[in-house]
């Protein structure tokens, strides 16, 4: 708990020096430095018109009026100095993390551990979010408020769940019985008023989002998958098995569901978190701790276990998820895929019987992929745990599973066993993640030496005195689809950001002009970056709304994005069905888009200004087959228009349909096929 930190001193001692400085600047534009001592500046004396006639503004600055306005800030600065200084020396979060434990306080003390996690991700959000701004062109304050509001309320809520599911703050712990791990019968998951009608009469129809669990029974020793297309359910099925669907999002269960032998409709999560390991999808924004090392000992630290054990329970689960190396790391520098490895670390440091994972592979390069399929199968398998995976890439873990479920038109089936597992078609983990270097998927220019747009030559960017991108060199083509693969931390995302906004000047130009040099928006007509974290980009109220703000920022021809946005999805807006579904669409609220309506919403917008080149950083996140199949097809619109279309990704099959070069990336280090002369040979 005491261990000193520079950073917190740091932040304090600048925010106490900035508050000094605005309070100064506040009393030299209201006329409060006239006084004692000599004058400094003779400033003119300007009163307001009525009603503020008595408002006196600016005035001659003197020494004493100067020192009296320092004085005056002085006892606010020295308390946020000071409590810099005890957060340097202490760490809080432990602090109330102890104080949670029992007492009068407990329930203060655990709100206060999740704003105090929740603040430390607002300087990142602030960043992100203004990054995704003027990624997007966007000006008024509406573009980085709303985005702000919505990560901060999300990190929120994704931490005090995180929490919930690790036992944090539980008055009491319950006991695996020895009954079947897993049991659900004839269940029914519902929300609102849905579930009022089904607790009424559970064998009427109702209306609403329900799902029906006939029967889901899972026996130790082995791994279970749960399949479905985006928004069937899977991660409320997740969480009606760990307690959070009726503990914690406000659902409803109804049936016979049993956890390790306890109802699960009567025990909150909390109780059930000594043997039960649960990894909630995105687990990056449910991060409490400051290192990896405390992330990954948080559970038993907060359960007053003694240090020394719970050093040696961390050691232990780095080591058989393979992050040891990452340890001692910040955990907010951590990649996406690094942060799904630490949070399955977390979730195994409590040794559970039963272990429930969403969407492990989703942000994982092929090493890691393998690693965590090999893993879970040897928890499964070999150490008798209860393992549930939701995955949309099945056929990843196909060979270690033993059953699936899949979800779809409310209802979860079970589908298949042994070699009926992995849907046709599906990749496999152990496929080869790097390709050729050219694999001639997509009718790109290049192969015929078609006309260069953009030129990228010796980027470099150094990011914590770490190198993230080496020395790259690029050139992308007209027409051509071209994609960046690599290991979690290679520097994909570091490179195409550098692309986009280059901050020194000659090292990338887009028709033989230089960004660098480019304004606003005819940089936006150059290169356009849809970033991994997409929906930041989003900001109004409705996607037609989304559509107009675009054309507006980027001086488009009005209609233009809402016509693109249309056609990537296949909706023409003319009569029938397709105006339907136009307007369907246009109404929507963006957040209520599925996830591949609202990646290509934003694929429109970051277009809206014709980019020759367009960037885009893991497009298949989190997409189902039919969402990819969405994302895809305006990735090929976009090259089929003549531009340049350059994708970061680990989804190697998508990479294979699509892009016509694959350029590795390691170590911040381009490989061979990044430069056009390698394309044309």
């Amino acid at each position: 708990m005491f261990r000193f930190r520079a950073a917190p001193l740091r932040h304090a001692a600048i925010l106490a020096i900035g508050f000094i400085v605005v309070r100064v600047l506040y009393r030299i534009l209201f006329h409060g430095v006239d006084g004692s001592g000599t004058v400094l500046v003779d400033l003119p004396v300007v009163r307001l018109p009525a009603p503020f006639a008595h408002v006196t503004m600016l005035g001659p600055i003197t020494s004493g009026g100067l020192w009296n306005s320092v004085e005056s800030a002085l006892p606010i600065a020295a308390v946020i100095f000071t409590f810099g200084a005890v957060n340097a020396c202490v760490d809080l979060s432990k602090l109330f993390a102890r104080g949670a434990r029992g007492g009068p306080l407990r329930g203060a003390a655990r709100t206060l551990v999740i704003a105090w996690a929740t603040v430390p991700a607002l300087g990142d959000a602030v960043r992100q979010v203004a990054l995704a701004r003027k990624l997007r062109g966007s000006r008024g304050a509406a573009a980085l408020l709303v985005p702000l509001l919505e990560r901060t309320v999300e990190r929120a809520v994704a931490i005090a769940a995180a929490m919930e599911v690790r036992g944090f703050g539980a008055q009491r712990s319950v006991d695996a019985g020895r009954a079947t791990p897993i049991e659900f019968r004839d269940v029914v998951l519902a929300y609102g008023a849905c579930a009022d009608a089904a607790d009424a009469d559970p064998g009427a129809p109702v209306e609403g989002w329900t799902l029906a669990v006939e029967e889901f029974v899972v026996p130790a020793g082995s791994l279970v998958l749960v399949s479905g297309p985006t928004g069937s359910g899977k991660s409320t099925m997740l969480h009606a098995l760990s307690g959070l669907h009726t503990h914690f999002d406000d659902g409803e269960l109804h049936g016979f569901a049993r956890v390790g032998g306890v109802d699960r409709r009567t025990v909150p999560p909390r109780e059930t978190a000594g043997f039960i390991g649960v990894v909630l999808q995105n687990p990056r924004i449910g991060f409490a701790s400051e290192t990896v090392a405390d992330e990954i000992g948080f559970a038993p630290t907060a359960r007053g276990v003694v240090a020394s054990i719970v050093a040696a329970r961390v050691a232990e689960a780095a080591a058989r998820v393979g992050v040891t190396a990452l340890l001692g790391r910040d955990i907010r520098a951590l990649s996406a895929g690094e942060a799904t490895l630490v949070a399955i670390a977390a979730a195994l440091v409590e040794r559970p019987r039963i272990l429930l994972v969403d969407e492990p592979l989703a942000d994982l390069d092929r090493e890691a992929r393998l690693r965590i399929r090999t893993l879970l199968g040897s928890l499964a398998h070999e150490h008798g745990v209860c393992v549930v995976v939701a995955e949309h890439r099945v056929g990843e873990l196909a060979a270690v599973a033993d059953a699936r479920f899949e979800l779809g038109d409310g209802r979860v089936v079970r589908v298949a066993t042994g070699a009926g597992l992995a849907p046709a078609g599906e990749e496999d983990a152990s496929s080869d993640d790097r390709g050729p270097a050219t694999t001639g998927a997509a009718t790109g220019a290049a192969r015929s030496g078609g006309e260069a747009r953009l030129e990228a030559r010796g980027i470099h960017v150094v990011l914590g005195g770490r190198v993230a991108v080496d020395e790259a060199s690029l050139d992308l083509c007209a027409g051509e689809i071209v994609a960046l693969a690599g290991p979690n931390g290679a520097g994909k995302s570091t490179l195409l950001l550098a692309l986009a906004l280059p901050k020194a000047a000659g090292g990338v130009r887009v028709n033989g002009i230089d960004v660098a040099r480019l304004r606003r928006r005819a940089r936006r007509a150059a290169v356009a970056l849809v970033p991994e974290a997409s929906d930041d980009l989003l900001c109004a109220t409705s996607a037609e709304e989304e559509c107009r703000r675009a054309d507006r920022e980027a001086g488009a021809p009005g209609g233009t994005t809402r016509a693109r946005f249309l056609a990537f999805l296949g909706a023409d807006g003319g009569t029938g069905e397709g105006s339907a579904t136009a307007a369907r669409l246009l109404a929507s609220h963006p957040r209520d888009l599925s996830t591949g309506e609202r990646r290509c919403l934003a694929i429109a917008i970051q277009l809206a200004a014709d980019a020759s080149v367009l960037l885009i950083d893991e497009p298949t996140r989190g997409l189902d087959a039919r969402a990819r199949s969405l994302v895809a097809a305006a990735l090929r619109t976009a090259a089929g228009e003549g531009r340049a279309v350059a994708i970061a990704t680990h989804d190697h099959a998508f990479a294979s349909e699509l892009a016509e070069r694959t350029i590795e990336m390691r170590d911040g280090r381009l490989g061979a096929g990044a430069l056009r002369t390698a394309v044309r040979s």
